[in-house]
């Protein structure tokens, strides 16, 4: 086998017929030297057909090898190829026909996911962008869209498996052709092992019952008993009455969260209760109006958005957070809203909720509830946020003390409303009224700015008009 490199380059300068002689004359040291077998390297000028320039080529000649130096028809098997580009149709496999549809990019802090199901069945008809699969990462749960309009042909991978961006989950046939339709109980069936792998089996099964004197079987010796429990330890009930079902990823995540954030903050809570009967009435009076211009309704929360806006820029303290040696002042005020969904707590933030009025909070704050409880909500919807805001209230609670979530550094927690007495101008008169808590990290915020910001929460809830004349 001929050891040699072949470099390509362009001749330029004098015409093809002249440097192919001048080449030629270069690598024949006589006219009765026929091979040359000891030159260290020799260019070789080839005018291919096809090719308006000449193509210089230079051959690395061994010890043992020679290169012959007849006419240039001994050349004409050598085939000059332009380089190929190398492509690929995204989703597409080489048939054309079958394409393959991959897990989307999921976002930066994100690298894997859970397969949690499949939307589809093999053999169903799906279109361009339609959903076959969710995936469940530890924030969101994403969609798997088919990339073409075609049939279901195949799953590859199963549900419960851990996939990363780029991994094929199912394979979709344009025209549909050959690929019959499963149904959902079909598919979590398992094929047969094939009849040939069974034969063998058969037949070593059957052997024995040729034999004419069958052997002697020993008497099998009972299992041990297992220890019996003595009375010290304690009975279990029994177990026939237990689940055990795995956590889902975004379960882990908030409780890892919320774990972190014990381990991390030196928590404190404070508490206050408001006098909602301004707040109230105020949404009593001009509920009818607010909906027939914004379309919206208007609720209790824009009025606690609001408070907490004006708390913040009272008191910036509770709007930083510690990094490192440093503490960073934020000068936005992006809140976030604790919801609860059927597959855990999710907080969608509201930016910069310092330049919306009531109509714009309770329009941003209906659209994030109603991705979160679909499950839609994106991961660029819930990052960031320097101040959180959990309403217990609408599930009964009447008083908690709710986790930071880093990495902020307080939260304000809202709980149901309940009508008491109060002493009113020196009059027990019944009123509707609210405890709010507010948890914040001691390491940053001291008790005093702690105490005030809550205070500003009461007095401007309690007294809406505050926000108007800014007092």
């Amino acid at each position: 086998m001929m050891l040699g490199v072949l470099r390509r380059r362009v001749a330029a300068g004098s015409s093809s017929s002249s440097v192919l002689r001048q080449s030629l004359q270069s690598i024949r040291p006589a006219a009765s030297t026929p091979r040359v077998s000891s030159l260290p390297e020799n260019e070789i000028f080839i005018h291919t057909r096809g090719f308006g320039h000449l193509r210089n080529f230079s051959h690395l000649i061994s010890p043992g090898f020679s290169v012959s130096s007849g006419p240039m028809r001994d050349f004409a098997n050598i085939e000059l190829m332009a380089p190929k580009q190398m492509w690929s149709r995204p989703f597409s496999s080489d048939t054309g026909d079958s394409v393959d549809v991959v897990v989307p990019f999921m976002g930066e802090s994100i690298t894997d996911g859970t397969l949690a199901k499949f939307l589809k069945n093999p053999g169903d008809r799906v279109e361009v962008d339609e959903p076959i699969a969710q995936i469940e990462t530890d924030k969101v749960t994403i969609d798997v869209s088919s990339p073409e309009a075609g049939v279901i042909k195949e799953f590859v991978a199963k549900e419960g498996d851990t996939v990363e961006p780029g991994i094929k989950v199912a394979v979709i046939s344009k025209s549909g052709e050959g690929v019959a339709h499963v149904a959902p109980s079909e598919k979590i069936t398992e094929k047969p092992p094939p009849k040939k792998e069974s034969a063998p089996q058969d037949k070593q099964q059957e052997k024995p019952k040729v034999e004419t004197a069958p052997a002697t079987e020993k008497p099998k010796t009972p299992p041990p008993q297992p220890p019996k429990p003595s009375a010290s330890e304690p009975q279990l009930p029994p177990k026939e009455r237990e689940r055990r079902v795995p956590m889902t990823r975004l379960r882990k995540r908030v409780a890892t969260r919320l774990k972190d954030s014990q381990n991390t903050f030196a928590m404190l809570t404070t508490f206050n209760e408001v006098d909602m009967t301004n707040l109230m009435k105020l949404r009593s009076e001009y509920k009818d109006a607010f909906v027939e211009k914004h379309g919206v309704k208007l609720g209790l929360m824009s009025g606690f958005v609001k408070a907490a806006v004006s708390g913040l820029q009272n008191q910036p303290i509770i709007n930083a957070v510690i990094d490192g040696d440093d503490i960073i002042y934020r000068d936005y005020v992006d809140i976030s809203i604790a919801v609860g969904t059927p597959k855990g707590l999710v907080v969608p933030v509201i930016r910069s909720a310092d330049k919306m009025n009531f109509a714009d909070i309770e329009k941003e704050i209906n659209t994030l509830a109603k991705k979160a409880n679909d499950g839609t909500i994106s991961i660029d919807e819930m990052a960031g946020g320097s101040f959180t805001i959990s309403n217990g209230g609408v599930y009964g609670s009447l008083l908690s003390t709710p986790i930071i979530n880093p990495p902020q550094s307080a939260i304000l927690g809202m709980h149901s409303i309940v009508t008491r007495p109060m002493v009113v101008g020196g009059n027990v008169v019944p009123r509707p009224m609210m405890y709010i808590a507010l948890t914040y990290d001691h390491r940053l915020i001291d008790g005093r700015e702690a105490v005030f910001f809550l205070r500003r929460i009461k007095d401007v809830v309690e007294d809406p008009r505050r926000l108007l004349l800014d007092i």
